[in-house]
């Protein structure tokens, strides 16, 4: 992220504030943090942990990709650098309450803004068995999408799920592992996230951000993404990689029509994950993938140059 002492950062995704604390203690007393999440439970708590920033810092409740609003409230015509974490916090998973672990007895809701219409509870109660499938399917890979969702259906009608119980359906659902080997990860895993992503738009939130923030930056500053799933991260690859390009015009065309310009310099060629040590530092850290951006600077222009 590069972050300079007197510079304005954005972090996206507050969480337990973690990186919003660091990103302080580098920017000093004439720094500014934008601080955004959809939780009001992570915003408390924002308040709290970075009270002795509190001249420096503004946090917004709402989604990121209101963030062009956000900072059009304080004036604000660009950032020097941004960062999204797109991983659930630790309060999330530990102590929210909303089902987004599938090891305790809570109700289905994994909501990110509590305030939002639709529940987990509400999708698994009221989709379709093909459009649960498709769910399974589309957002979590889940090989035995089709299964899972036929005994769903079948059971819904007697009982209501819980986050445990619907956990132990899909165990039961899906084959057990061949003798002498197990699941790399609970058989549950995919379908919880498959149904977060659904709940909160999670992809479509991700494209929309990316088509965004890098207007939002001043020139040489940084955007960096932390992505925990392959869905997620190839939006942002992708996404980075075309504005770095710019050009999109076929390779067979003599000359440029499309006029787009290259708007990035990517600085990480692959996804940069923890090592070892920091995955036993921080356990949630160990499917992360981090990519990162630079706003590149207008070229110096001379009198008389062509």
């Amino acid at each position: 992220l590069d972050c300079r002492p007197g510079g304005t950062y954005v972090d996206c995704t507050l969480g337990g504030s973690g990186h919003a604390r660091a990103v302080l203690e580098q920017i000093g007393p004439g720094g500014r943090l934008i601080g955004i999440d959809r939780d009001t439970a992570a915003l408390r708590n924002a308040e709290t942990i970075l009270r002795p920033y509190a001249r420096q810092i503004h946090l917004f409740h709402g989604n990121f990709i209101r963030l062009p609003e956000f900072l059009d409230q304080r004036g604000i015509q660009g950032v020097d650098g941004i960062l999204a974490d797109l991983g659930l916090s630790l309060y999330q998973i530990q102590a929210s309450g909303r089902g987004f672990s599938f090891q305790k007895e809570e109700p289905l809701d994994m909501r990110m803004n509590p305030s939002a219409d639709v529940t987990a509870g509400d999708l698994i109660h009221g989709l379709s068995e093909e459009e649960l499938a498709d769910i399974f399917r589309r957002y979590g890979e889940e090989r035995w999408s089709r299964r899972i969702a036929r005994r769903i259906v079948q059971v819904r009608k007697s009982e209501a799920f819980t986050s445990a119980r619907l956990a132990r359906l899909i165990e039961d659902a899906v084959p057990r592992p061949r003798p002498g080997t197990r699941h790399r990860i609970h058989p549950a895993t995919r379908v919880f996230m498959a149904l977060r992503i659904a709940v909160n738009r999670e992809l479509e939130n991700i494209e929309t951000f990316m088509d965004m923030a890098p207007s939002l930056l001043n020139p040489g500053g940084r955007l960096c993404v932390l992505a925990f799933h392959s869905l997620e991260d190839r939006i942002v690859k992708h996404r980075l990689r075309a504005l770095e390009k710019g050009c999109t015009c076929p390779p067979a065309f003599p000359q440029c029509v499309c006029g787009k310009k290259p708007v990035l310099r990517v600085l990480t060629r692959k996804a940069v994950q923890p090592s070892a040590a920091e995955v036993r530092q921080n356990p949630m850290a160990r499917s992360t993938r981090l990519r990162a951006a630079e706003k590149r600077k207008p070229k110096k222009s001379y009198p008389g140059a062509e």
